[in-house]
């Protein structure tokens, strides 16, 4: 597919004393079981970065090419961690299963993204770490990959690298798409431009697989572990929490996917790249799918403690 601007619609209103104050645009699809487009908003066939909402989808890939990993653990394969104490741990632990150290990671060394952790670090002293970027278990869990394959290590991030090849064949298989454009991703590793509607297709796939295969493993230990896909605070955890089945990925940019284990499926794209109005939306794309989101009413409000009147939705999401 080829890259173009997508023609995204208004999804959100930032409410003010009662009066629109800002507008989040962006475009969302949501497939049913069988696959077919059951709603979509805006401009869901144009290309687009997932980010790190395609990391359940990598993480798939490699369980397939021999990550063999205890639930925790694949879960934070799949993460893009807050940088809490146990996802350093679990890190640590993958690395260790290869026999390799955090100097082997190629991620860049940042700062825990969960802002109270971060602030704990920092007032310790503590420099950026690669261990502590949000990044670290995939990269870990990819360093492994090739281990247990016999790749070379160096240039694991490089998309001629057969591990990158691997995972490119993946994302094409499931989201039933030719790749539209390879870039560097923030972490350095390959990123893989999709349709949402190619995006929505794969992470239902993930969510839908049968017992016993890589994909269906990689879809429980997210479900069973949340915490280690997102953090002790973050609203990705929450989501999968509250319901039940669910999987779940946000993404850099104003990205996020749903899944349910039947396949139903929901991916987004805020224009703006925030994430004030990501939840949301998310919530809002989520009932049109049939879930039940009395349990998420809390993630109605937005991401922005300063906003009066919270994120109301554009009628697009809550009329069709």
């Amino acid at each position: 597919m080829e890259p173009r601007a997508p023609r995204h619609e208004p999804l959100a209103y930032v409410m003010r004393s009662g009066m629109v104050e800002s507008v989040h645009y962006g475009s969302v699809v949501v497939l049913g079981a069988d696959g077919t487009t059951r709603h979509a908003v805006g401009d869901p066939d144009a290309v687009v970065y997932p980010r790190s909402a395609l990391k359940l989808v990598q993480a798939s890939a490699m369980a397939g090419l021999g990550l063999d990993l205890p639930a925790d653990l694949l879960a934070l394969a799949a993460a893009s961690h807050s940088g809490e104490q146990r996802h350093i741990d679990g890190a640590l632990r993958i690395l260790a299963t290869a026999g390799l150290t955090e100097d082997d990671l190629r991620n860049p060394a940042g700062y825990p993204l969960d802002a109270d952790v971060r602030d704990t670090w920092i007032a310790a002293g503590r420099a950026p770490s690669r261990l502590a970027q949000n990044c670290s278990g995939k990269h870990a869990a990819m360093l492994l990959t090739a281990t247990r394959n016999g790749w070379p290590l160096d240039d694991y991030r490089e998309p001629e690298h057969q591990l990158q090849r691997e995972i490119a064949a993946q994302v094409a298989e499931l989201s039933g798409e030719k790749i539209g454009k390879v870039a560097v991703d923030g972490c350095g590793a390959p990123l893989f431009a999709l349709s949402l509607t190619g995006l929505a297709r794969a992470i239902g796939a993930v969510a839908s697989a049968s017992a016993g295969t890589p994909m269906h493993a990689v879809a429980e230990a997210v479900r069973a572990h949340p915490e280690q896909l997102g953090g002790s605070t973050r609203p990705v955890t929450e989501l999968i929490t509250a319901v039940p089945g669910l999987i779940a990925k946000d993404g850099a940019e104003g990205v996020q996917v749903a899944a349910l284990p039947d396949g139903t499926a929901v991916a987004l794209k805020l224009a703006d790249g925030t994430a004030r109005a990501r939840e949301p939306v998310t919530v809002a794309a989520l009932a049109l799918a049939g879930v039940d989101t009395a349990p998420l009413a809390p993630l109605l409000a937005g991401a922005d403690g300063d906003v009066e009147d919270g994120v109301r939705l554009a009628s697009a999401l809550v009329s069709r």
